[in-house]
């Protein structure tokens, strides 16, 4: 694999130049260290100003549910509080069953040993698309196996994500961590002025065996977009000797850090209830929106702390929530 500038959201392919709507094959870079990027060649014949603003609100979606797991409608603004690094913040957003638009990336793992009753997961898909995506909202649809393709790129148009649905390309491989980086940089690119909510669902058996990028850089991507991480996690057919309890516990862990959510799905018919569960998620969110601190440094992963003021409340309900992000300065 070629070195890349981390700030590139991947190689383009000349296929990709030449079709905008073909599929486009993305690549992590061989080490893809995050911290500062690159900057580019500069040339010398055209001045170039850079402009960089800090972007302060900083806006957590909150699910609050109960014993059950079923979600807790009718909270107020006042019935939380905030904190980052454990210092109080003001709540400056609130927003309860939030119709803030939605950019998602739908990355599908093409891999054979996911991908065993191809016309019911794409059914499954194409249901959740239909059911989901509303006029402010937009998806990207990525597959990944040896490689990692963008099918789709960020659209509103339900009929050309069926499409692509049906354009999915197999693989022996599994590039499930480059998935996540690459998907998380694109996630990282859309608007942040309008409140957007940021989601990468991923499809897959948690087995990354393309052995590229690692989990804590991938962690780390989905972190700097304020990206949560949905996955559904295929189990295999075969004994539990077979399947990668690893790799599942990795996305079950990236799912907690980020506010996300995890299923398991044993059988194929599973997945159109899975995606019901994501699409009733993410409709039931509340946003709580704070100004981080000035004077904290920049590109410190920052915590977040969100509670329930009353006590009975808090014992009742539980919350869930990404528990940190970096400062973004563009």
């Amino acid at each position: 694999m070629r070195h890349a500038a981390p700030m590139l959201a991947g190689v383009l392919l000349l296929a990709g130049a030449v079709a905008a709507q073909a599929p486009v094959e993305r690549r992590a870079p061989q080490h893809a260290q995050t911290q500062h990027p690159e900057a580019p060649e500069s040339n010398e014949d055209t001045p170039v100003t850079t402009l960089r603003v800090e972007s302060r609100l900083v806006n957590v979606a909150v699910n609050v549910v109960d014993e059950t797991g079923a979600p807790v409608p009718g909270l107020k603004r006042e019935d939380f509080e905030v904190a980052e690094n454990e210092v109080p913040q003001r709540i400056a957003f609130f927003e309860r069953e939030s119709t803030t638009p939605l950019s998602i990336v739908m990355a599908i793992d093409a891999s054979e040993s996911v991908l065993r009753n191809e016309r019911l997961e794409r059914d499954a898909a194409r249901h959740f698309v239909r059911t989901l995506l509303r006029s402010q909202d937009e998806l990207d649809l990525m597959d990944f196996a040896d490689t990692v393709r963008e099918v789709v790129p960020f659209t509103n148009q339900t009929q050309r994500i069926e499409q692509g649905l049906g354009e999915l390309q197999h693989g022996d491989a599994t590039a499930l961590y480059d998935a996540i980086y690459l998907a998380s940089q694109r996630l990282a690119a859309t608007r942040v002025d309008d409140g957007r909510r940021r989601v990468l669902m991923l499809i897959t058996d948690g087995n990354d065996t393309a052995k590229h990028t690692v989990y804590s850089e991938a962690l780390e991507q989905a972190q700097r977009a304020g990206a949560m991480v949905y996955s559904l996690i295929v189990v295999p057919v075969w004994a539990d000797a077979g399947r990668n309890t690893g790799g599942e516990h990795a996305l079950i862990q990236m799912a907690n850090d980020t506010g996300g959510k995890y299923y398991f799905v044993q059988d194929p018919k599973d997945l159109e209830p899975a995606f019901a569960q994501v699409s009733d998620d993410l409709r039931t969110q509340y946003v709580v929106g704070y100004y981080a601190p000035q004077q904290v440094r920049q590109d410190a992963l920052r915590s977040i702390q969100i509670r329930l003021k009353d006590p009975a409340l808090a014992a009742r309900y539980k919350l869930r929530y990404r528990t940190g992000y970096y400062a973004q300065t563009q």
